[in-house]
């Protein structure tokens, strides 16, 4: 089985889509990371040979899983006239790509766990935990980095309990565009994502516009919404990572642009892989940035490749930085700025559940419902909201950070 997907829709659903700029139609990623069911036979073993059961992984795999999350997707895509959306068919009670590679200890909430998940984390060994990151973690971010490069709207279908631990209700739908960590600190955490990448992107992960046109359409359909609630982004999800990695992209871009002769230098392109190492993985660049920022000594016999890497980020830095970070201002309304959002479903309202939380069937009018719902508002902003002249009033110019984009 693959271990990423790209799904075709069916052509015979009897959906009619939207209509929008046809221009804008290959710049449109729809993903399900969490809904796949896969656990590879491999890792159905424990590190002492004794086999792990689906009777014994039943609840946590029922817990764990968006059920009805690839069912909106589909026809999301269907309405919006795209032929396929991409799904992650692991498992995320083994593995979930929304987070950084790790293990997972026992009780971790489930914001700040890892990749590997819990009870795997627990009864998998070294090398299965290794060879789990390796060969299908890692390849999963290879392959979603290619497939979504050039998108500009990115849209990440889940879907939650109906109940917060307090046993409070919560919203049927909910459409995340901040991370966790900017959240609670107001600022990009310390030590995950390079410094270069600057606090004032971190604010929100999408146009406001887009996330209040899916709002405001979904609420005139009588669907309540909540904005980042009852949470936000982990730091490692996708679509903060994305965020990150694209701006890079782009400094990247300009920088060679005016640098031609740094192209293909050894020294540039290991400070690149460093800076767009955003799922950490690589321990070369972890190498690298604890030499930058941690200011360890370089492995032995490194020292003047350490140096000249050394040298080639602080040419970056000044890049980045020169001009009042003007290269920050164009990445901040550049057209091809990608917005990337969450929209959460309460489970119930697209799955018939029973007492235990387990699937009995699909509210097959209600996942059109909202579908066609969300495909409208996108199909909207595309033809309307984005292509809006704005212009800066005497009392609020758009150097303010939480301008987003132009509408141009």
């Amino acid at each position: 089985m693959p271990l990423l997907e790209a799904i075709r829709v069916p052509s015979d659903l009897g959906i009619t889509p939207v209509v929008y700029p046809e221009v804008f139609k290959s710049s449109i990623g729809i993903d399900v990371i969490h809904d796949g069911n896969w656990i590879p036979e491999e890792f159905l073993r424990d590190k002492n040979e004794q086999p792990i059961t689906f009777e014994q992984i039943d609840a946590d795999y029922t817990r764990e899983r968006d059920w009805g999350a690839c069912f909106v997707a589909e026809r999301v895509a269907a309405a919006l006239g795209i032929e396929s959306f991409l799904r992650v068919n692991i498992a995320r009670v083994l593995m979930d790509f929304g987070r950084f590679p790790g293990s997972t200890p026992k009780h971790l909430d489930h914001l700040h766990r890892f990749a590997i998940n819990y009870p795997f984390s627990k009864r998998l060994s070294y090398r299965q935990k290794k060879h789990l990151l390796e060969q299908y973690y890692d390849r999963v971010s290879g392959e979603m980095e290619k497939l979504l490069e050039n998108k500009i709207i990115k849209i990440a279908i889940h879907t939650y309990d109906r109940l917060n631990e307090s046993g409070t209700v919560r919203p049927p739908v909910s459409i995340i565009t901040r991370s966790i960590g900017y959240q609670n600190e107001s600022e990009m955490p310390a030590g995950l994502f390079d410094p270069l990448y600057p606090d004032i992107l971190g604010e929100f992960t999408a146009d406001r516009v887009l996330r209040d046109r899916i709002s405001l359409t979904l609420e005139k359909a009588n669907i309540p919404v909540a904005h980042n609630y009852p949470y936000c982004f982990p730091e490692g999800s996708l679509e903060v990572r994305y965020q990150v990695w694209s701006f890079f992209r782009f400094v990247k871009d300009m920088f060679q642009a005016d640098r031609p002769e740094t192209v293909n230098n050894p020294s540039y392109e290991m400070v690149w892989e460093m800076l767009m190492d955003t799922n950490l993985r690589s321990s070369e660049s972890e190498a690298l940035r604890s030499y930058l920022h941690m200011f360890r000594t370089a492995p032995n016999g490194r020292r003047e490749e350490f140096l000249d890497a050394e040298r080639a980020y602080e040419a970056i830095q000044v890049f980045v930085e020169r001009n009042d970070g003007a290269i920050v201002q164009a990445y901040r309304f550049s057209p091809s700025r990608p917005s990337s959002l969450g929209i959460e479903i309460r489970k119930d309202v697209v799955y018939e559940l029973d007492p235990d939380g387990k699937p009995i069937r699909p509210r097959t009018q209600m996942i059109d419902h909202i579908a066609a719902v969300i495909a409208e508002a996108i199909g909207v902003y595309l033809s309307e909201d984005r292509s809006l002249s704005t212009h800066p009033t005497e009392l609020l110019e758009r150097v303010d950070p939480w301008y987003f984009a132009p509408r141009t």
